[in-house]
């Protein structure tokens, strides 16, 4: 080496050595920037990723605005804008102010994870001691920390089974605050009126939503319990992060944390570049899992029918279409989760893993400035206890990572609970999303559909150019205008389809009017009773006084023994002794016949005594004589009834007709029972000689061959 070689190296060893000196001198404070620039990192990396949009470019290109059809053009659910606008909707119902039973359980277990991650730096460094007391052969010091080490178990254990414990009692707490929340919307309040009855506005008038019930029942419960692990899947390792990364840099140094921390986040984006959309995966099975069910329940609720129409091969071919369909996706979603689980154990556990041995050896092999010279005790015990550090540093990183597929999945079952919240929200306000028959799309029928007509309350009942609509979009009835006074009972007669039950529907409000002005009074003044009655889960009891309880029956002072009245006037009182007494339950659609079930409704109808009362085939089952002594009795309890039969004994108990002639017309005028019982007679026997004319016709042929023969 040339002498000028010799004297530019030792000028540049000269430079090292300063600036090794000088970097040494300001050590602390650089370690402090460190240390503060990763927990900044930390924290606004762990937001960024978290309001990132969920799976990669491909998933997102593929994105489209179907129905969730199995077509390819799902609605893309992912961790974006949209779910935390839902996200923050429902927390303001399952967390209604900071001094909420749910945001007290937070604090506790806010408070318990960080005692958990105390302990456990505790642990870690106690780990190391015992290690360390090993190497040393110190038996006095190894059992003291044995020793020390089986009394931290006791708050150690205490502390995980207290996270369980309140992490199940958040769960609880969401699911019962957002399940009361729906149901006051999904059942709603009697008085509402055209505000109310959302559970048969969501089955009949609007088609966003098919299985409500597993949406209520399923969907809120995995809803509630992954927004109550959710908090600690993402506090937690993120709290893990800071504290476990930042006694690690006080160990190794910070500087080989910012090389362990580039080295991470490298590949943790190429892990979220191929992430799947395991959001959509779970909106999807959701989804599926309901529409089997339904079809199931469609099963249980026509069975009577399909079993008549031996419809069994074909029932069995829906029901396995959709359990396909189910398969199909899971098993899409479970192919997906494999080979993502592949990659993300590789690089979570195995690739970080590398890295942090790497760092765990950066004290073992280097002497760090500020630190004095190692013994193989003080080295296995720093190796130990930063080796432990840096597996619940990993893991605390894995977790949050893992966390953005948990919150997937909470975005798929958020796009589900708030579709219902949403969807129930629209009905209230008479939103709806229905499929329409084509002749509703244009000319005079479309401007119909587009009107709303507007509703007075009334001690009468008056329709004034109403058009009578069904929630597809056909127009039966295009202008109907009738007015009924208290005590003038209506018989309506037409074909079927006609618009009969239909003008029921608007009367309860079930229906939205469409146009004119509909006069009547409110909803409870009115009692249904159709041909085939609803009788609920309950005693006998329950069935006539429905949907009053036994303590609504006390409060208006009505006792059994007035009751039995009721049910003497439709001729049912023995059936009490019959079935074991008033608080017998039963399965009363089976146990009793179709005519015991229409007299149950009528008697139900004289305990409530209404204003007005909707009867639809309501006599069908029971003897002329009976029908006629239970429409005696309700004129005799001032009750105006509205009428769909076909029976001429009925028409005597009525005032004025309502007949639809099936085309969009119809004629509203008098009763005149005893002349449409002569004309309906005169019909009958003109209807029965006629049918007796081809007879006559053969007979006269048959005698004129006879008679020419006879020639």
């Amino acid at each position: 080496m040339t002498p000028f070689a010799t004297l530019r190296a030792q000028d540049w060893s000269k430079h090292y050595v300063q600036l090794a000196n000088s970097y040494s001198a300001r050590r602390p404070l650089i370690q402090k920037i460190l240390n503060s620039a990763f927990i900044l990192y930390v924290l606004g990396a762990t937001y960024a990723s978290l309001t990132r949009g969920g799976g990669s470019s491909r998933s997102k290109s593929r994105r489209g605005k179907g129905k969730g059809k199995d077509d390819g053009n799902t609605t893309r659910v992912a961790v974006d804008a949209v779910f935390y606008q839902r996200l923050g909707a429902i927390l303001r119902i399952v967390i209604p102010g900071v001094r909420s039973k749910e945001a007290m359980l937070l604090v506790m277990h806010s408070t318990l994870l960080v005692l958990r991650t105390i302990i456990s730096l505790y642990v870690a460094a106690l780990d190391g001691r015992i290690v360390s007391s090993l190497v040393r052969v110190k038996p006095a010091a190894f059992f003291f920390n044995i020793t020390r080490w089986l009394l931290v178990a006791i708050p150690a254990t205490w502390t995980n089974s207290w996270l369980s414990y309140i992490q199940n009692k958040l769960s609880i707490a969401y699911r019962t605050r957002l399940t009361n929340v729906v149901l006051q919307k999904y059942l709603g309040d009697a008085d509402e009126g055209a505000q109310g009855k959302v559970y048969y506005k969501l089955s009949n008038l609007d088609d966003r939503i098919k299985n409500p019930d597993q949406m209520i029942t399923h969907d809120i419960q995995k809803f509630s319990i992954h927004l109550a692990s959710i908090y600690s899947n993402l506090a937690k390792p993120t709290l893990d992060v800071i504290l476990y990364n930042y006694q690690l840099s006080q160990n190794v140094g910070a500087e080989g944390l910012l090389v362990l921390t580039i080295l991470v986040q490298s590949s943790a984006a190429l892990l979220r570049y191929l992430t799947p959309p395991l959001g959509t995966y779970t909106a999807m099975s959701a989804q599926y899992a309901g529409e089997l069910r339904h079809t199931h329940s469609r099963l249980a609720e026509f069975s009577e029918e399909i079993a008549f129409l031996k419809g069994e091969e074909t029932e069995k071919m829906l029901i396995e279409r959709d359990y396909a369909k189910v398969m199909r996706h899971e098993n899409k979603t479970l192919d997906k989760r494999w080979w993502f689980g592949c990659i993300e154990e590789g690089i979570i556990k195995w690739l970080w893993g590398s890295f942090g041995l790497a760092l765990c050896g950066i004290p073992v092999f280097l002497r760090l400035p500020g630190t004095g010279a190692l013994d193989m005790g003080k080295r296995t015990q720093g190796f130990v206890t930063n080796r432990r550090l840096l597996l619940s540093a990993s893991d605390a990183m894995g977790r949050v990572m893992y966390s953005y597929k948990d919150l997937s999945e909470l975005a798929g079952y958020t796009a589900r609970v708030s579709l219902l919240l949403d969807t129930m929200e629209d009905v209230k306000k008479s939103k709806y999303e229905k499929a329409l028959i084509t002749s509703a799309t244009f000319g005079e029928n479309a401007q119909i559909i587009r009107g709303r007509g507007e509703i007075i309350l009334s001690e009468d009942i008056q329709f004034e150019n109403v058009p009578i609509v069904t929630p597809n979009g056909d127009v039966l009835v295009k202008r109907l205008s009738f007015h009924i006074r208290q005590g003038q009972n209506l018989l309506i007669v037409g074909p079927n389809g006609c618009g009969k039950s239909s003008l029921f529907r608007i009367l309860g409000g079930l229906w939205p009017v469409y146009g004119g002005v509909v006069r009547k009074p409110v909803a409870s003044e009115f009692i249904l009773i159709p041909q085939r009655p609803y009788l609920s889960l309950g005693t006998l009891r329950d069935q006539v006084i429905y949907p009053h309880s036994k303590a609504d029956m006390d409060a208006r002072g009505i006792t059994d023994d007035d009751l039995m009245q009721v049910l003497d006037a439709v001729r049912m009182g023995n059936v009490v002794e019959r079935e074991g007494g008033w608080d017998a339950a039963r399965e009363w659609r089976e146990a009793l016949s179709g005519g015991d079930q229409q007299k149950i409704a009528w008697a139900r109808l004289f305990y409530h005594n209404p204003k007005y009362a909707i009867l639809d085939e309501a006599t069908s089952l029971v003897p002329p004589d009976m029908e006629g002594m239970m429409m005696e009795h309700a004129a005799k309890l001032g009750i105006t009834v509205l009428t769909v039969s076909h029976r001429p004994s009925l028409w005597q108990y009525h005032a004025m007709i309502l007949q639809y002639d099936g085309q969009g017309g119809y004629v509203f005028t008098k009763l005149d029972a005893e002349r449409r019982l002569a004309l309906q007679t005169e019909k009958q026997a003109i209807e029965s000689k006629l049918l007796e004319v081809p007879k006559m016709r053969a007979r006269l042929a048959e005698l004129r061959g006879a008679a020419g023969k006879v020639v």
